[in-house]
C-alpha cells in the first residue's frame, strides 16, 4: 500500500506539473499571437502613428509659439500619417533629444524617429534605418571676428557639441586635443555659443547653413566636414514590417518630387538664396 501511495502521488504530481506548465503555454500563446501582428496593423489598430521628433532644432523640428510642431522633418511626418492611416492629423509627435532618439524606439515611446537621425554603422547595431531623405556632413561655426579660419585652429581650445551626435563622434575620435563642452539640447549648445562659453561650435552642416544665415554675427568655419552621410527615418529593430513600408513610402515620395516641396515649404527661406537644394535633399 506505501509503495502505491507513494507511486499515486508521483503520478500526481507529475499531472499537476503537466497542467500548470500547459496553462503557462496557452497563456504566453495569447501574448504571442498579440505578437505576430505586425507594427503596421498594430498603428492603424491603435489609428496613430508616433513620431519622435526635435523641438527645438530650426528648420527641421521645433515648436512654433502657437504650440504645433512644425518643420522639415514634421512636414515629412505628416505626410507619412497621411499615407499610413489616411489623415496627416493622425500623428503624434514626441520631442526627444539627439542622446535619447535610440533609446525611445527601443523602449516604444515612439514608433519612427525623424529627429536628423545621421546614418551611421554604430547606431545601425541598434536601430533600422529607411531610405534616406537628406543629405548631410559636419560643419563648424564661430563668431565672424574670431580668428577660427579652420578646424586645425581649434586645437587647444573649446568646441560646442550635442551630446549624442555625430559631431561628438567625430571629434573624440579624430581631434583628441580640442577640448568638447557637451549639452543635451540644441537651445543651450547655441546659446553656450552666443554667451562665449566655447571658441566654436560643431553640429549637421545643413544646421548651421541656416543658424549662421539667420545670425549674421556667426561664419562657418568649415561646412564639409568628415564624411558624407545621409539622415534617415529610423525604426526598432523587431518592425521590419514598418521598415519595409518606409523604404517604399521614401522611394515613392522622392519620385514624386515630394522632398522638393518640403525643401520649398520649410528650409528654402532658412537657407541663404545660393542654397543648392541637390546638396541638402535627394530629387526626383
Amino acid at each position: 500500500m506505501k509503495k502505491t501511495k507513494k507511486g499515486y502521488l508521483i503520478i500526481l504530481a507529475i499531472m499537476t506539473l503537466v497542467i500548470g506548465l500547459t496553462g503557462c503555454g496557452k497563456k504566453d500563446g495569447a501574448v504571442s499571437g498579440e505578437g505576430t501582428k505586425g507594427k503596421v496593423e498594430r498603428i492603424k489598430e491603435a489609428g496613430v502613428v508616433k513620431i519622435g521628433v526635435f523641438g527645438d532644432k530650426p528648420p527641421f523640428g521645433y515648436v512654433a509659439e502657437d504650440g504645433s510642431n512644425v518643420g522639415y522633418d514634421v512636414y515629412l511626418g505628416r505626410q507619412i500619417a497621411k499615407d499610413l492611416l489616411g489623415d496627416e492629423s493622425k500623428v503624434e509627435f514626441v520631442l526627444l533629444e539627439a542622446a535619447n532618439r535610440i533609446e525611445y524606439l527601443k523602449s516604444k515611446k515612439v514608433d519612427i524617429v525623424l529627429a536628423n537621425f545621421t546614418v551611421t554603422e554604430e547606431r545601425k547595431e541598434q536601430v533600422n534605418f529607411a531610405e534616406p531623405y537628406m543629405k548631410v556632413a559636419l560643419g563648424v561655426v564661430a563668431p565672424k571676428d574670431s580668428s577660427i579660419a579652420s578646424v586645425e585652429d581649434l586645437k587647444g581650445k573649446t568646441l560646442i557639441v550635442n551630446r549624442g551626435t555625430t559631431a561628438e563622434l567625430y571629434f573624440t575620435e579624430n581631434y583628441p586635443d580640442i577640448k568638447l563642452l557637451a549639452y543635451d539640447e540644441n537651445t543651450e549648445t547655441f546659446q553656450a555659443l552666443v554667451d562665449g562659453r566655447g571658441d566654436a561650435l560643431a553640429h549637421d552642416n545643413t544646421l548651421l547653413f541656416a543658424w549662421s544665415y539667420e545670425n549674421q554675427g556667426y561664419k562657418i568655419v568649415d561646412g564639409n566636414i568628415g564624411s558624407q552621410d545621409t539622415i534617415a527615418p529610423a525604426v526598432n529593430k523587431d518592425d521590419t514590417d514598418l521598415l519595409n513600408w518606409l523604404n517604399d513610402e521614401i522611394k515613392t515620395l522622392t519620385a514624386k518630387g515630394f522632398f522638393k516641396e518640403a525643401y520649398d515649404a520649410e528650409l528654402k527661406n532658412h537657407f541663404s538664396p545660393d542654397t543648392n537644394p541637390g546638396d541638402v535633399i535627394f530629387e526626383k
